[in-house]
C-alpha cells in the first residue's frame, strides 16, 4: 500500500508519489533537516528484510556517492528501507529528436557514463525511462547501478524491470530486456562495453524515435538482440558519417570489437557538434556496414605509455584504453602492399599519422592525417614511397624512394635526398641530428646526418650474423634497439641494443623482432617487440641495458613481413598505430592474366610466393613457396590439372628463381 502524504522515515517527510518500480516505490519527499526536495525510493518489504542485499547495496550507495557529476543524478544515502536520492524535475528522454538537440543531449550522457566507468563504476540498466531532461536543458542519468528486484512480466516490454540482482555474476542476467548488450543477454558478465551497446541504443531511438528491440514477451525482445542487427537505415539521412560509424562501432555483438570507452563515443560526438556538415551518408551507404569489413584495417590505440599491458606492471590508475577504428579504404591500400618496405609512422606526440597509400597516379604516396581529424592529406613529390618516419620534432618525415633515403616537411614541399639507399631494412631518426638505418638486405646498422652525406656504419656483424634490420634511437641519442639475424627468419632473431658512445652492445632477448621503446622516465620504459604476429611488452631501463620485468602479451594479431617488420609504430607519447591481420606474406595467389585482362587463378592457396615460371609445354608450374615458419623458401612444382602441388626442394635457406629446361624434364634454380 503507498505510504500516505506526511509519513516520515527518518527526516524525510513523504510529499506524493512519483512512481513505483521493481524495487519499490518513489516519493518526493522533503528533508526536514536540510530543507530540500528529495526522491525517497523505498524498497519492497522482502528487499528490505534480506540482509545481505541490503548490505551489499549500502556499499554500493556509499560507491556511487563519490560520483559527484553534473548529469548524474546524486545518491544521498540510505535511510532504513529507502534510498535517498536526488529529486530531478524534467521529462524523460524521447525520440524523435533533431541532430541539433540529439547530439548536445548525447554528449552530456556520454560525459556521465565516461566519468562513472573511470571510477570502474558502470549502470547496467542504461535506457531512455532512466534519463531526464531538466527544463534548462541539462541531461540527469537516473539509477546510477541500482538493480530493480524480479517481478511479474510488465505490459510494457520496452520498459521491463531488471531481471536479477546478482550485479555482475555471470549466468545471470541485469538489466532492461530491450537496452540489453548481448553479453548481458545471455547472462554473462558484464563491463563497461554493456553500458556502450546501451548508449548507442538510447542515441539511435532518439535520433529515430523507434524502438530498436521489441516482442511480445520479455524472452522474444531478448532473443531479437542476440539475433538482429540494429536498423541503421532507420535514421535521418542528414546523419553525420561520424555518428552512423560510432552507432555501428557501438552495436558490435562481440565485446572485444566493440567501442572500448565512453571518452572516444564522446569525442566524435563533439566534433560533429562543432562542425555540423562534417560529412553525411546516405542510409544505402550504411545499411550493410555491420557486415562489411575492409581488406585492411588500421586501428589506433591511444593508452597510457603502453596499451593495455601496463595494467600488469603499474598498480596506479590508468587512462582507459581508447580504440579508434579507421578505415582507409581499400582501393587506397591494395597497391600500397610492398613488403619490402614499411608502411606507417607517428609522430612523436602522437598528433600525427603517415602511411603509405595508392595516389590518383597509381602510384604509392604518402599521405599524412591529424588524428583528430578526418582527411588524408597527399604529400605531393614522395612517389614510389616506403617506410616513412618522423624526426623528433615531428616537422619531417624521412621515407626511401627511388633508390634515395629522403625527407619532406609535413607541410608539403620539396623532398630532400639525404644519401642513396638502393633498399632500406628500418630507419630512425634521432634527437642528435642523425638518422640510424640498415641499407639493404644483409647489412648493418649505419650513421646519416639528416643534412645529407655518406652514411657510416655503427658495429660490424657478429660471427654467425647475417643482418640487422629496424632500428629505433633511443630519446637522447645514447643508445639504439634492433634486430639481429643469424639466419632467415624473424621469429628467431635477437633483439639487440648498443651504446653509441662506448659501442656497448648486450643482446636483450631472444625469439623476438621490431623493437619499440615507450619512455616512463629519462632511463626506464618499456620494450615493445614482436613474436608470431603478436606485441609483447617488457620493462627495460635503457641506461643500464637491461631489462627488469616479465614479458606480457599485449595485442594479438599485429601484421608483419620478414623484410618490412611489424606493421605498428609507437609514439614517444604513448598512441599506438598497427595494421590487423596475420603476415601479409601469406596473402598473395598466382594467376594468369590473358590478353584481354581477364585474371585466372593458377593456384587459388594463399601462401608467400614468388617467381612462378610455366613450363615449355605450359601445363605445369613451378614457384618459390615459403615455410609456415617464415624463414625459408623452397620450389614447388604444380599440375595445372591437379590442385595440389609437390615439393621439389628440402635445402635450407631460399631456393628461388626455376627456371625449366627445354626439355620440361628439369628445373635449374
Amino acid at each position: 500500500m503507498p505510504l500516505a502524504p506526511g509519513t516520515r522515515i527518518g527526516p524525510y517527510e513523504i510529499v506524493a508519489q512519483l512512481g513505483a518500480g521493481g524495487m519499490g516505490e518513489v516519493y518526493r519527499a522533503l528533508d526536514t533537516k536540510l530543507n530540500r526536495q528529495v526522491a525517497l525510493k523505498v524498497l519492497l518489504p522482502a528487499f528490505a528484510r534480506d540482509t545481505d542485499r541490503m548490505a551489499r547495496f549500502t556499499r554500493e550507495a556509499q560507491v556511487l556517492a563519490a560520483l559527484n557529476h553534473p548529469n548524474i543524478a546524486a545518491i544521498y544515502g540510505i535511510e532504513g528501507n529507502a534510498i535517498v536520492l536526488e529529486l530531478v524535475e524534467g521529462k524523460d528522454l524521447a525520440g524523435p529528436l533533431p541532430l541539433d538537440e540529439a547530439l548536445p543531449i548525447a554528449k552530456q550522457i556520454a560525459e556521465a557514463l565516461e566519468a562513472a566507468h573511470e571510477k570502474q563504476i558502470i549502470h547496467r540498466d542504461l535506457k531512455p525511462a532512466n534519463i531526464k531532461i531538466t527544463p534548462d536543458g541539462v541531461v540527469k542519468l537516473l539509477d546510477f547501478g541500482l538493480a530493480k528486484a524480479v517481478e511479474a512480466e510488465p505490459a510494457d516490454i520496452s520498459n521491463s524491470p531488471t531481471m536479477s540482482l546478482a550485479m555482475t555474476s555471470a549466468g545471470m542476467i541485469l538489466g532492461t530486456a530491450a537496452y540489453m548488450a548481448p553479453e548481458q543477454a545471455r547472462g554473462k558478465t558484464v563491463d563497461r562495453r554493456a553500458d556502450i551497446w546501451a548508449f548507442g541504443i538510447v542515441l539511435l531511438e532518439t535520433l529515430t524515435g523507434r524502438q530498436t528491440y521489441k516482442g511480445d514477451t520479455i524472452a522474444d525482445t531478448l532473443a531479437a538482440v542476440m539475433r538482429d542487427e540494429p536498423d541503421l537505415a532507420a535514421l535521418p539521412s542528414e546523419t553525420p558519417a561520424a555518428i552512423r560509424n560510432l552507432l555501428r562501432r557501438c552495436f558490435e555483438k562481440d565485446p572485444r570489437r566493440r567501442l572500448q570507452a565512453m571518452g572516444e563515443a564522446r569525442l566524435v560526438i563533439e566534433d560533429c557538434i562543432a562542425d555540423p556538415g562534417g560529412g553525411t551518408a546516405s542510409p544505402a551507404q550504411v545499411t550493410n556496414l555491420p557486415h562489411k569489413r575492409p581488406i585492411i584495417s588500421w586501428l589506433v590505440a591511444a593508452v597510457a605509455i603502453v596499451v593495455a599491458g601496463i595494467l600488469y606492471f603499474r598498480p596506479e590508475p590508468l587512462r582507459p584504453l581508447i580504440r579508434l577504428t579507421d578505415e582507409l579504404g581499400p582501393e587506397s591500400l591494395a597497391a600500397s602492399q610492398d613488403s619490402a618496405r614499411g608502411l606507417m609512422a607517428i609522430s612523436p606526440d602522437g598528433s600525427r599519422i603517415a602511411v603509405t597509400l595508392a595516389g590518383a597516379d597509381g602510384k604509392v604516396h604518402i599521405h599524412t592525417r591529424l588524428l583528430q581529424h578526418s582527411k588524408l592529406t597527399h604529400l605531393a613529390g614522395t612517389e614510389n614511397a616506403g617506410s616513412p618516419f618522423f624526426s623528433p620534432d615531428g616537422q619531417w618525415i624521412g621515407f626511401h624512394a627511388d633508390g634515395k633515403l629522403k625527407k619532406i616537411s609535413i607541410d608539403g614541399g620539396t623532398a630532400v635526398s639525404i644519401c642513396d639507399a638502393p633498399s632500406i631494412r628500418g630507419a630512425s631518426w634521432g634527437d642528435d641530428g642523425n638518422i640510424v638505418a640498415v641499407f639493404g638486405n644483409s647489412t648493418v646498422l649505419s650513421k646519416v646526418s639528416a643534412t645529407g652525406g655518406s652514411p657510416t656504419p655503427l658495429i660490424k656483424l657478429q660471427d654467425g650474423e647475417r643482418t640487422h634490420r629496424w632500428p629505433q634511437v633511443l630519446p637522447g641519442s645514447q643508445a639504439v634497439l634492433f634486430s639481429a639475424y643469424a639466419g632467415n627468419n624473424p621469429e628467431e632473431a635477437n633483439i639487440d641494443m648498443v651504446a653509441l658512445k662506448t659501442g656497448e652492445r648486450k643482446t636483450l632477448l631472444k625469439g623476438g623482432y621490431s623493437p619499440h621503446f615507450a619512455a616512463t622516465s629519462q632511463h626506464a620504459g618499456y620494450l615493445l617487440y614482436l613474436h608470431n604476429n603478436t606485441l609483447f611488452a617488457t620493462r627495460i631501463d635503457s641506461a643500464s641495458l637491461t631489462l627488469t620485468g616479465p614479458s606480457v602479451s599485449v595485442l594479438e594479431e599485429v601484421s608483419s613481413n620478414t623484410n618490412a617488420g611489424g606493421n605498428f609504430a609507437l609514439s614517444a607519447s604513448g598512441t599506438l598505430i598497427f595494421k590487423s591481420g596475420k603476415d601479409d606474406q601469406a596473402s598473395g595467389r598466382i594467376s594468369l592474366i590473358d590478353s584481354a585482362g581477364s585474371i585466372k587463378p593458377l593456384h587459388t592457396a594463399r601462401g608467400s610466393y614468388s617467381t612462378p615460371r610455366l613450363s615449355p609445354d605450359g601445363k605445369r608450374l613451378a614457384f618459390s613457396m615459403g615455410s609456415t615458419a617464415g624463414g625459408n623458401m623452397d620450389i614447388w612444382v604444380k599440375d595445372l590439372d591437379r590442385d595440389t602441388p609437390s615439393r621439389l626442394t628440402f635445402l635450407p635457406v631460399f631456393n628461388r628463381y626455376p627456371v625449366w629446361t627445354p626439355d620440361g624434364k628439369n628445373i635449374v634454380f
